[in-house]
């Protein structure tokens, strides 16, 4: 693997101000303090690192969730990877035909380093670990073979689920089991999609505590990633900004026997290889 898959997009704090900036061996370039996520989005790699200025050690700065405005929509894809459908037992004629989305607030959203908080009304929180897909350039009706133009970049994300809420309460609708403040872990930067080989080629893993829960690879993908723009865009404007969390991988907490639901304290470390590291802290709200 190269070295500049390790570079990345992120946002952050400096003294009192934010700024975007390019992250590398654990250093920051940082573009200018007027540059906005949406201004990068439709520019090469060559023109963002054309950008930056000043470069910082990660040690004096605060890292920010990754939006300057928060994203009009974050869509999100159930049951989207075989090995998932798999621990599930799902015979093949209930397996989706057609991709399964939903969403979740934006204001769930949190950073690297965060917190996930557990409230009282939640019995069996749940980790998945996610590709996250961002939009870069906006459109409806987009075609399969020009949807991978549409995307910004990918980082790595934590779709939280409150399982009893997803399953069991609120009629069986799934907002409120997804959609609960902090459930939405989401970094530790953005990979330019110019640096992704291939998207549906890329190890993906979640450890709870260090232990190895979920370890499977993007190319288990049930939709890929233009048939999911294409299959939304049809009915949606998708806008720059948005968020679309691919899918998650066999090995949640719900399908072990007994179940591993997180519990105040655990760690919960996300990773996509060329990415990079998710992780976060369950407390007690």
């Amino acid at each position: 693997m190269s070295s500049e898959l390790l570079v990345r997009v992120c946002r952050l704090a400096k003294s009192s101000n934010s700024y975007w900036g390019i992250m590398s061996s654990g250093r920051v370039s940082l573009l200018p303090e007027t540059a906005k996520l949406k201004m990068l989005h439709g520019k090469s790699w060559s023109e963002i690192k054309a950008q930056a200025q000043e470069v910082v050690d990660t040690t004096s700065l605060r890292f920010l969730p990754l939006f300057d405005e928060k994203p009009d929509k974050v869509l999100c894809v159930g049951l989207n990877y075989k090995d998932h459908c798999d621990e599930q037992n799902m015979p093949q004629e209930k397996r989706p035909k057609q991709p399964l989305i939903f969403d979740k607030f934006a204001s769930t959203i949190i950073t690297n380093g965060s917190k996930i908080k557990r409230c009282a009304a939640v019995d069996s929180l749940d980790y998945e670990v996610e590709l996250a897909c961002i939009i870069g350039e906006g459109g409806k009706h987009i075609r399969e073979d020009d949807a991978m133009s549409h995307v910004f970049g990918f980082s790595v994300a934590n779709d939280i689920t409150s399982r009893d809420w997803q399953k069991k309460k609120n009629g069986g609708q799934w907002l409120l089991g997804k959609s609960q403040d902090t459930f939405c872990p989401l970094g530790p930067g953005i990979l330019h999609r110019s640096l992704v080989k291939d998207a549906h080629d890329m190890n993906i893993r979640a450890h709870v505590n260090g232990e190895l829960r979920q370890n499977s690879n993007t190319k288990n993908l049930i939709f890929r990633i233009p048939r999911l723009i294409s299959h939304i865009s049809s009915v949606v404007t998708l806008l720059p900004g948005d968020i679309i969390l691919t899918g998650t991988p066999g090995g949640v907490g719900a399908f072990f026997d007994p179940p591993k639901f997180l519990q105040p304290g655990d760690v919960v470390k996300c990773t996509i290889d060329g990415i990079g590291v998710l992780e976060n802290e369950v407390i007690q709200e």
